[in-house]
């Protein structure tokens, strides 16, 4: 099975990058989804993070929006959260490997906005990066409700920037030419990386074996 990082700073274009991927038939795994899903309401993560912002319940779950808020600008208690949610996002990133590992899919992606800051590359055979111009990021992400020029700031400062990403990335995709364009780039970069030699997982070790 080949393992494909996806990720980019906020605003990229990520969303549609992984939706052009499920068009494909890839199966993806979406970070995002699962953090949001930890602390909606009955959620596993909910009585921890309350536990250290108690005032944020809203509806049995946790008011996402005053909680980025917070910790976007605290940088202290963003690591006190992180830790809380990292381990529970390990444990379902894992299963999904192991689930698509014995259903012999060929190709997966791990759908991880930070994923280079947390080093979490390690584990994919290969990066892509979805980028655009700042122009078209700052548009897009201004228009997101609650969004702030002093908050957008502070969500790049914890992230590694864009042009830095690319270098390090083995696929790059620009978001800004059109859907149709990032749909091409895709579906070439799902042909190319098939032809890859796979590798097996080893759950007891948590690590992979190329074969």
């Amino acid at each position: 099975m080949i393992i494909l990082g996806l990720t980019g700073s906020i605003g990229m274009g990520k969303t549609t990058a992984a939706n052009a991927f499920r068009s494909l038939g890839v199966k993806v795994y979406d970070a995002d989804y699962i953090v949001h899903s930890l602390m909606r309401p009955g959620g596993v993560a909910v009585n921890k993070v309350l536990k250290i912002f108690p005032n944020l319940a809203m509806d049995g779950g946790v008011d996402r929006q005053a909680l980025g808020k917070i910790v976007f600008a605290d940088k202290k208690k963003l690591q006190k959260l992180e830790n809380i949610l990292h381990p529970l996002v390990k444990e379902r990133k894992n299963a999904f490997l192991a689930t698509n590992a014995r259903k012999n899919e060929r190709l997966v992606v791990l759908d991880i906005p930070l994923l280079l800051e947390t080093g979490g590359e390690i584990q994919c055979d290969g990066v892509v990066v979805v980028s655009a111009p700042a122009t078209v990021q700052k548009r897009r992400v201004l228009q997101r409700p609650g969004m702030t020029i002093e908050r957008f700031q502070r969500i790049l400062d914890c992230q590694i920037e864009n042009n830095h990403k690319c270098r390090r990335a083995d696929f790059v995709v620009q978001t800004g030419l059109g859907r149709l364009h990032s749909l091409r780039a895709i579906s070439k970069i799902t042909r190319t990386v098939k032809l890859w030699p796979p590798r097996h997982w080893l759950p007891a070790y948590n690590k992979w074996n190329r074969t």
